[in-house]
């Protein structure tokens, strides 16, 4: 079963420009959000981001944003530091979100 978000990966941006091909964010990813091709990432999957960070805390040169502790992976995250279920207030049933 592929992973899917609501409003998935609104936060994350990667400028091309800036982007040396080093792979890190492929590799870290652990939902494949990105691809390479021609020496570059590109975003491949945005739906399938949770907006974790490891790509962006793992850019040598700062090519990826994205605003980590929000949506679905702060979601998970703090339900288990809280107990309970997670919820990312999306409004939508624990089975199509988290």
């Amino acid at each position: 079963m592929e992973l899917k978000y609501l409003q998935p990966g609104k936060s994350l941006f990667l400028d091309d420009a800036a982007c040396i091909g080093c792979g890190k964010c492929v590799e870290v990813c652990p939902h494949a959000v990105f691809a390479f091709a021609a020496k570059k990432a590109f975003i491949e999957t945005r739906d399938t981001c949770m907006e974790c960070g490891a790509c962006a805390q793992n850019c040598p040169t700062s090519a990826i944003r994205v605003k980590s502790g929000v949506g679905c992976a702060w979601a998970v995250i703090n339900g288990i530091i809280k107990g309970g279920e997670p919820s990312c207030d999306c409004g939508s049933d624990k089975n199509s979100c988290c």
